[in-house]
């Protein structure tokens, strides 16, 4: 058995070394390789073959494309061989073909070439005779002569030629022989021949080995056990109504259906007639698809009949009645295609990224088609979707090429899933579809772009340096650094300066800010040109014209060019004759102003005049006009101030003097020109004198400062000695009228504490008042102030500080109500606090008072030296001779009335109210006006 191995090997490695190999006219190579190769053995050097070296070989991308099976076979891409990479058994993928076929290509995508590679698969000798049966019985009647026959079974051999069956051989028997005949399909035949007559009761049963062999190296056989039976007479064999039964059907019939019916008869009776069917001769495969009904002889459907598994389906069946008498006949069995297989696709891509500038005929993939049913089943079409801008085209058999029709945009379309659809001419149509997913590079095919054309914009000037003026953006729809813009200023000259001085870009958002202050009266527009540049290479750039609009702002003021300033300093002269009319046209103010718009409309007022209403002037015209008959009272020399106005927000202004001479000729006044020329403003002699009097008050009012104070001084010494040299009066008796005690408390609360000026009717400063007594607290001086003494009372207030230097001090706890003040009875406003008289009559009374009391009080003295007075009965000391109502309990609600009780001397009235009423205003005001005569005659 070692033996035979060891032949088989050798016999495979001359197959392997004798291997032929050739070029068809078609491009096709033909190898020839033997079966049961292991894996990874030779099979031809593809490298030599194609005319490609290794290296090239090793650095190209070359595929192997099988249509519809396994792949048999690989490549070795640093050698360039083909290799065997799955075992391959001949007789599983041909059957029993005469010459077994297998057919790939091998794509090399760099020279974009197919070749087609075709394999052919010898057979060697690997499969045994084998017979379909383990044993097999046969009855024979003891009377069968000699020569009767006996149908053997066929053995099956796989192999083809002379590894396939080639004898039979039957083990040594005198009774029986063996005879092998060849049919017209060139198979093999055995039948047992009966040599002699059997004796059942000699022996009743012979065992026979039938031995199938072929003549491969090395020869293999099978055998089969035969078992004869020897029975009693059995004279006729069952006949086929026809010794070949034909029958086609879809290869997708359903399973159980019938195919053909097989009819067989015995001329027999009894047991002998009943006729038994089976297969005699049928392949495993065959036998898993169809199943014969051994009692009706019905052919019938049980597993999956596949046209392109196998087309044809041949057997034999035997029909043996129930004697043992056989006879035979053969079945063919055609498969009809159904369109039961849908069309395969095969897509072998050749750039799963292509170039967006990729031209039209650029081949991206390749694709194989493949479709096992048979004729018009087999017939496919393929197709893309028509918008798409790529095309197929079929380039052999069923081989079709994926190619750009068209130009390509990634701006338009990034990528492509493109649906490859495949349809057979069938009924019903199969289809198929996939999908090949393609991937647009991007080129910089696409220059920056900026919306419009032209950019207008607009800044206020006097501008801040570094301000953002405006903002451009340019559109590139290309991808990454094709699509990354950069903003530059194409630098021009804006004057004598380059527009970089002015003006700045980000180069990666296109903002432009300023570099410094504009200035609409520089200039009013700047343009310029923005160029968008992408990072491509080679690079793509766009440019946009930019207008930027300077703004106008009021930041000129008015400028006058008529009448213009001298330069000595003097003002400008016109003429206007005495004659002059109203609406004559004196002079003309002409203003320009550097701004536009707005901020250059110009107003013109007159500001200031000698004669505000001897001129007026244009609002908008400047023109100064007459606006009466000039009078002689009108100065010769008129001085006008034009005051001329912008209409911007602020507003700004100049001035112009202009000085008007009233003449009708230039003779007449030539000696006041020159006086006019040397003019200045009056208004600087003015300042002058103002100044002056502003010093000399200051000075003024500083000496009277000096002298309020020394007279302030003299007072407290005068009220100090007062106190020390107080009269007393307790000796002296009370008068009827008022008394010394009265007028000592009435002049200590009028204490005089001012001070008299010049003109004292027409002005008077007013000093706070206090009391002159120390009896009074700091707290109790007021804050208001009273009138001033006149000159003419100077006399009287002398007298005043004599007497008020022999008075006591009193009680000034108490107030004077307004109508309990010294007086007249008419005067009012006086103050609550007890201020000052506030006028002259009121100051006259009180002098006459002051008089007649002194007068009373001396003649009281030497009239009642017991000092007991006859006017309300004893006055006591603080009473001033009232009545004893006004006692020591005396409070601010009882102030007694010091107008009343007075005596005035050289009038033969007396005042008083013995009732304590106080009822006579005339009275009062009677006495006060004889007062008043008699202080006049007295001075």
């Amino acid at each position: 058995m070692a033996g035979r191995r060891l032949h088989y090997q050798k016999r495979i490695l001359l197959c392997f070394i004798l291997v032929s190999v050739w070029e068809a006219s078609s491009g096709q190579f033909h190898y020839v390789i033997p079966e049961e190769m292991e894996k990874g053995s030779f099979v031809g050097d593809i490298a030599k073959d194609l005319a490609l070296n290794t290296k090239e070989l090793s650095s190209s991308e070359v595929q192997i494309i099988s249509r519809g099976m396994n792949q048999y076979f690989d490549l070795d891409l640093r050698k360039g061989h083909l290799f065997v990479n799955e075992a391959i058994d001949r007789e599983q993928i041909c059957h029993q073909m005469e010459k077994c076929l297998l057919n790939f290509e091998i794509l090399v995508k760099d020279k974009m070439k197919f070749f087609t590679i075709e394999v052919e698969i010898t057979d060697i000798n690997d499969n045994s005779p084998s017979f379909p049966v383990e044993e097999l019985k046969f009855i024979i009647a003891e009377n069968t002569g000699p020569g009767a026959r006996f149908l053997l079974p066929e053995a099956q051999d796989p192999d083809l030629g002379t590894n396939s069956l080639q004898s039979y051989h039957l083990s040594k028997n005198k009774h029986f022989s063996l005879d092998v005949q060849t049919g017209v399909d060139g198979v093999k035949y055995a039948e047992l021949v009966l040599e002699t007559l059997l004796d059942q009761e000699e022996q009743k049963m012979y065992q026979l080995i039938l031995t199938a062999a072929d003549k491969g190296d090395p020869i293999r056989s099978g055998t089969v056990q035969i078992r004869v039976v020897v029975t009693d007479v059995n004279d006729n064999a069952p006949v086929f109504s026809k010794s070949l039964y034909e029958a086609s059907v879809m290869e997708n019939i359903p399973k159980g259906s019938r195919v053909l019916t097989l009819n067989a008869t015995d001329v027999d009776e009894g047991i002998n007639s009943k006729i038994k069917y089976l297969f005699r001769k049928i392949s495993d495969k065959t036998s898993k698809i169809f199943h014969l009904d051994s009692s009706t002889g019905q052919i019938s459907v049980m597993g999956n009949l596949d046209f392109e598994d196998s087309k044809l389906h041949e057997m034999e069946v035997q029909a043996q009645d129930g004697a043992g008498l056989s006879t035979r006949a053969k079945v063919v069995i055609r498969a009809l295609d159904a369109n039961d297989n849908t069309p395969e696709i095969t897509i072998t891509p050749l750039f799963s990224k292509v170039l967006e500038s990729s031209p039209s005929g650029s081949v991206i993939a390749l694709i194989n088609i493949n479709d096992r049913d048979d004729g018009r089943n087999g017939e496919v079409i393929c197709s893309i979707p028509a918008a798409l801008p790529f095309l197929l085209r079929k380039t052999f058999d069923n081989y079709y090429s994926l190619e750009t029709d068209q130009g390509l945009d990634r701006e338009k379309v990034s990528e492509y899933n493109i649906t490859i659809t495949v349809m057979d001419q069938g009924i019903p149509s199969l289809s198929a579809t996939a999908y090949f997913p393609l991937e647009i590079l991007d080129e910089n095919d696409n220059p920056p772009i900026f919306k419009t054309t032209d950019f207008t914009f607009q800044i206020a000037e006097n501008n801040q340096r570094g301000d953002l003026i405006l903002t451009l953006k340019a559109n590139d729809p290309d991808f990454e650094e094709n699509g990354r813009i950069m903003y530059s200023i194409i630098d021009t000259n804006i004057g004598d300066a380059l527009l970089s001085s002015y003006l700045s870009i980000n180069s990666e958002m296109g903002t432009v800010y300023a570099l410094s202050s504009f200035d609409y009266e520089d200039f009013r527009e700047i343009k310029f040109q923005v160029k968008a540049q992408d990072g491509g290479s080679p690079a793509l750039s766009s440019n946009v014209s930019v207008t930027l609009l300077i703004l106008d702002q009021n930041d000129n003021a008015p400028q006058i060019l008529y009448p213009s300033t001298p330069t000595d300093g003097s003002t400008g002269v016109e003429l206007a004759p005495h004659s002059s009319e109203p609406g004559y046209l004196v002079t003309k103010v002409v203003a320009v102003d550097a701004d536009s718009g707005q901020n250059a409309w110009l107003s013109y007022q007159l500001l200031k005049a000698t004669e505000p209403g001897l001129f007026t002037i244009g609002l908008h015209t400047g023109e100064i006009r007459t606006a009466r008959f000039f009078l002689d009272k009108d100065a010769l020399k008129q001085s006008l101030v034009v005051l001329v106005k912008d209409n911007g927000q602020p507003p700004l202004s100049a001035s112009v003097t202009i000085t008007v001479v009233l003449a009708d000729s230039i003779p007449d006044i030539l000696t006041d020109l020159s006086s006019v020329s040397a003019m200045a403003y009056p208004e600087s002699d003015l300042t002058f004198y103002l100044v002056v009097a502003v010093a000399f008050v200051s000075c003024l009012f500083f000496a009277f400062l000096l002298v309020l104070l020394a007279t302030r001084l003299h007072r407290w010494r005068t009220s100090q000695l007062c106190d020390s040299q107080s009269v007393n009066f307790s000796g002296v008796p009370v008068s009827q009228f008022v008394g010394i005690d009265g007028v000592r408390a009435f002049l200590h609360s009028y204490c005089p504490n001012g001070s008299l000026t010049t003109c004292s009717r027409k002005s008077q400063i007013l000093f706070p008042i206090g009391s002159c007594t120390s009896t009074l607290a700091p707290q109790q001086t007021s804050d208001k102030s009273g009138p001033l003494l006149s000159l003419e009372d100077s006399s009287a207030a002398e007298g005043l500080q004599n007497s008020e230097q022999q008075a006591q001090p009193v009680n000034t706890d108490w107030r004077f109500s307004q109508a309990q003040r010294p007086g007249t009875s008419g005067s009012q406003n006086g103050d609550e606090n007890g201020t000052w008289p506030n006028n002259q009559f009121d100051t006259e009374m009180l002098q006459a008072m002051i008089l007649a009391s002194a007068n009373e009080a001396a003649a009281a003295a030497a009239a009642n030296p017991d000092g007991n007075s006859t006017l309300g009965g004893g006055a006591t000391a603080g009473t001033m001779g009232l009545s004893t109502r006004y006692g020591p309990q005396f409070t601010l609600q009882h102030v007694p009335d010091y107008r009343q009780n007075v005596y005035i001397p050289g009038s033969t009235a007396t005042l008083s109210n013995a009732a304590g009423k106080r009822d006579g205003k005339a009275a009062a005001s009677g006495g006060g006006n004889k007062k008043k005569s008699g202080k006049k005659e007295k001075k």
